[in-house]
């Protein structure tokens, strides 16, 4: 069962973690003189799957922070203006409809074709796991529905069709970015210790291994375990003898935390590196003293003296608490939802209007969208400059972060991707 609730119980429903959030702001500004039907005043539906229970919750709801700031904005400024014909247009409330697929595999499917078929969301937006975004991302094509992933980062996600964008980089990306890095440190014997059964950290370990041989480096020994193991005492015993100067760690912060405080109890003190995936609190929280020195690939820093980086860190403390540090997924999370509004904003004068009792001009809204998208140039978001390739790929920097006094620190910026 869906549940409405208002802008002021949006942080207590997130904190109850509900299963199905539905998000309805009645704000509504005319703009123009001219008179609009009441059957024109209807809201501007997105849809959004985050994980939002199971495992993997610290993920979606950080997300969730990054999206209720981005709502908050649109709506506090009257809502989404929509252009109804070439001098017509108001704004209509932005209502969000948030699903939990609960961290499992297998949820999402249903979710998407749920949002779609009931709620007729003119667009969605998730998720942080690629696997989750690839269930959605078929639908999402096949009913012609725009769908921005915010940080599903495998390769293979925009890949699905024309109609799926992100505003993450690419796994590969990741990979080949972190192998220089840890070349130009001097590193030359690798290890790797792999999830193999998540997409992306096979992807970003191939990636690094193809980007350190070619640099002259090495991988002397790979190791593997799979999502939600608990014991990782013989993989880390077969690096240590393995004679590596550093270990090569692309897996989620729920194994990865585990991982470095068992190495670390094992005598293993190698320099670890990781991918944006262990961007979570509870990295810290669990391996404790263990992660200390690690580096990661992110979208985002706080600590970036960028101007618009330090715009939104002032703003998320004003809502979230003066000492609140925004982690990247609350910013691609702010990112997609405003990315996706300014696209529906940009919706040609001459284009259709919306309707979504008239299936027709419901499917021509959502093309126009999909199309204003694709036409993104030097969009400037909080994570970077979002300009999208044919591949719905945007070309953008990324940082790299090392765990210092239980915090994220600011590295430096790569843009050479």
């Amino acid at each position: 069962m869906s549940q409405m609730i208002s802008p002021k119980s949006l942080a207590l429903a997130l904190s109850s973690v509900l299963a199905l959030s539905v998000l309805f702001f009645q704000a509504l500004q005319r703009r123009g003189g001219e008179h609009i039907g009441n059957d024109m005043r209807g809201p501007i539906r997105i849809g959004v799957f985050q994980s939002l229970t199971g495992t993997e919750a610290s993920f979606g709801r950080s997300v969730m922070k990054g999206i209720e700031m981005a709502m908050n904005e649109i709506n506090a400024q009257g809502g989404v203006l929509v252009k109804l014909g070439k001098k017509n247009s108001l704004r209509r409330p932005l209502e969000i409809i948030v699903r939990d697929n609960q961290s499992k595999p297998g949820e999402t499917s249903a979710i998407a074709r749920e949002l779609i078929s009931r709620y007729h969301a003119v667009a969605l937006i998730g998720e942080v796991s690629s696997g989750r975004t690839l269930e959605a991302a078929p639908i999402a094509q096949r009913y012609h529905v725009p769908l921005l992933a915010n940080s599903a980062s495998n390769d293979r996600v925009t890949k699905i069709g024309s109609y799926v964008f992100r505003v993450s980089y690419r796994d590969s990306q990741q990979g080949g970015v972190l192998a220089r890095y840890v070349y130009l440190l001097g590193k030359r014997r690798a290890a790797l210790l792999v999830d193999s059964s998540r997409d992306n950290s096979a992807t970003i370990a191939d990636s690094f291994k193809r980007q350190f041989t070619a640099l002259g480096g090495s991988v002397v020994e790979k190791q593997s375990y799979n999502a939600h193991d608990k014991d990782f005492q013989a993989q880390v015993t077969a690096i240590k003898n393995s004679g590596a100067d550093c270990l090569f760690l692309p897996g989620v912060y729920t194994e990865c935390a585990t991982i470095m405080k068992q190495a670390r109890s094992l005598g293993l003190n190698l320099p670890t590196f990781g991918g944006d995936s262990w961007d979570s609190p509870v990295l810290v929280n669990v391996a404790g003293k263990a992660a200390e020195g690690a580096i990661f690939t992110n979208s985002f820093s706080a600590d970036d003296p960028d101007p618009t980086v330090q715009s939104f860190v002032r703003s998320y403390q004003r809502k979230y608490g003066p000492h609140a540090v925004p982690v990247a997924l609350a910013v691609t999370g702010f990112d997609a939802l405003k990315l996706m509004v300014n696209a529906i904003e940009r919706v040609k004068a001459d284009g259709p209007d919306f309707n979504p009792k008239d299936p027709s001009k419901l499917k021509r809204f959502r093309h126009a969208i999909r199309d204003a998208l694709a036409e993104t140039k030097d969009y400037r978001a909080v994570s970077g400059r979002i300009t999208f390739n044919k591949n719905g790929d945007p070309a953008k920097a990324m940082v790299l972060l090392r765990v210092r006094h239980g915090r994220f620190e600011f590295v430096q910026k790569e843009t050479h991707l």
